[in-house]
């Protein structure tokens, strides 16, 4: 869970939380421009953030992980070529379009590196693109050229808080968590909200430090951070063809307490994760479920997994029904399909810190139903009932707490354990995910 429980009365308090969090590690620069443009494939007007992540000097101290899904969008594609090059200088990124399987997609990313290099003073290999957005669509390849001066000219070394902003969709607010160590910091921002399933990242996620922490050591803890935090959320099953997680070091501050380092690198990795989730398309409600007492890591968390993102018991937390049985058969189900050698009897579940189920009954009565209630609506974002007129509450701008429903699933047949976090399914999700294009 994160590092603190945070709680925020208004947009306003959460923005200057942001702001206080934003600072910038010593030797980086972000900048950001917008433009407006015309998709061929939907002529309808439509605008785009270009933004830049820019090293004062280029750095060999650089990792990257991405997606696992089959068809990767082109900056993917060159970000897994990118990661054999000596040093890397500056991170390119648009939202709106995604650069999925469009024609020419990968050549048309890389003129776009190309014209930012020439920009910056760099080669164009020494820049990594990311895209966002519409899947299938192509770049506007020119106007984003032609924006680029814009983007160079408001680089500046001050806040992360421009790049946070420019890199949403359909995010409802920007995502920062930073740590301090070892006299530097690390910071990270994050944009995802829906198509979140990762198998490796997030949507995008870039993490930059000032600590001198070696290419190698670098790769190695960001692998293991996002293993443990960006491969443990779903929203809704869906892997993205864009996950990308970065991470760039400066090389500003000596430093050689790697275990100091990683564990401030995990705890940026896990806040981020669960803003993600929280931010979530729709998501009234985070769910948290650990696992413990199973027989494998990766039995535990596909049976997180397997709640988080069972549909039925998704709909029941986002209406603050306790229908527990939703979330015994979805456990059910998973083992039966999975794992169906498991002995099951020694199974205990628990909610919100009530015993739901243990010993292959349920343990319920009217008062723990009541208690339940008060679990699920004390763990929601905003108002899931609709209003004398019907309609339902819109989502807020920003998180007002960071509670969470909380399940504790006891397998009893082993030592691994693993917490997963996912949203519940409201209507929201279904009318953003209806009208995404349109």
């Amino acid at each position: 869970m994160p590092s603190t429980q945070l709680t925020f009365a208004d947009r306003a308090a959460h923005r200057a939380w942001l702001a206080a969090q934003s600072a910038l590690p010593a030797g980086f620069r972000v900048g950001r421009t917008s433009f407006d443009f015309t998709p061929r494939e939907a002529p309808k007007p439509a605008r785009m953030n270009l933004t830049l992540i820019a090293l004062d000097q280029p750095t060999p101290a650089f990792a990257a992980l991405f997606t696992r899904n089959a068809f990767p969008g082109a900056p993917v594609i060159i970000g897994r070529a990118r990661l054999a090059e000596p040093t890397l200088g500056a991170v390119v990124i648009n939202n709106k379009i995604s650069n999925v399987c469009a024609p020419a997609g990968v050549a048309t990313a890389e003129r776009v590196c190309a014209a930012a290099a020439a920009q910056l003073g760099l080669s164009p290999r020494q820049v990594l693109p990311s895209s966002t957005g519409v899947i299938g669509w192509a770049l506007p390849e020119e106007a984003m050229i032609g924006a680029l001066p814009a983007a160079v000219g408001a680089l500046a070394p001050g806040s992360i808080l421009p790049a946070a902003e420019g890199i949403v969709t359909t995010d409802l607010y920007p995502k920062v968590r930073r740590a301090e160590v070892g006299g530097g910091s690390i910071v990270g921002i994050a944009k995802g909200a829906g198509m979140i399933e990762p198998n490796l990242a997030t949507m995008l996620v870039y993490i930059l430090t000032d600590i001198a922490v070696p290419r190698a050591e670098l790769r190695q803890m960001l692998a293991r951070a996002a293993d443990a935090s960006f491969n443990a959320i779903s929203i809704d099953s869906d892997t993205s063809t864009s996950d990308t997680v970065v991470a760039l070091s400066s090389g500003r501050v000596p430093f050689a307490d790697w275990g100091a380092f990683e564990r401030a690198l995990h705890q940026v990795c896990r806040d981020l994760a669960e803003d993600v989730v929280r931010n979530g398309e729709g998501v009234r409600h985070v769910i948290r479920v650990t696992v413990r007492e199973a027989a494998s890591l990766g039995l535990a968390r596909a049976l997180g997994k397997a709640v988080v993102n069972g549909p039925l018991f998704k709909c029941a937390v986002a209406g603050n029904d306790p229908n527990v049985g939703r979330l015994i058969q979805a456990i059910g189900k998973h083992v039966g399909a999975h794992a169906p050698g498991t002995d099951l009897s020694r199974l205990r579940a628990v909610m919100g810190g009530i015993e739901i189920f243990s010993g292959g009954v349920f343990r319920l009565n009217p008062e723990k139903e009541a208690a339940l209630v008060a679990h699920l609506r004390g763990a929601e974002l905003y108002a899931s009932q609709p209003g004398p007129d019907g309609v339902f509450s819109a989502p807020i701008d920003f998180p007002p707490h960071e509670r969470a429903v909380e399940l504790e699933i006891e397998l009893g047949n082993g030592a691994a354990s693993a917490a997963v976090l996912g949203g519940d399914l409201t209507h929201e999700y279904v009318s953003e995910n209806a009208d995404y294009r349109s």
